[in-house]
């Protein structure tokens, strides 16, 4: 039996969620500017607790840039 035989289309999409999210969110923290040292803990953050952190970063996270 192959694995993706069992896999469902809700599961694929949950999978594709917690890979995709947090590799979006590294993307932006990495792009982007921030004061101080926060763009290193929201790399952390994101790395530690890959999908909650990914949530926190674009809930609260991209309003703290530097334009």
């Amino acid at each position: 039996m192959t694995l993706l035989g069992m896999v469902g289309p809700w599961q694929l999409i949950i999978i594709m969620a917690f890979l995709l999210l947090p590799l979006f969110a590294l993307i932006s923290v990495l792009k982007n500017e921030f004061n101080g040292n926060d763009k290193l803990i929201w790399v952390l953050i994101i790395l530690f607790i890959p999908f909650l952190g990914s949530i926190l970063y674009f809930t609260i996270g991209r309003n703290k840039r530097i334009k």
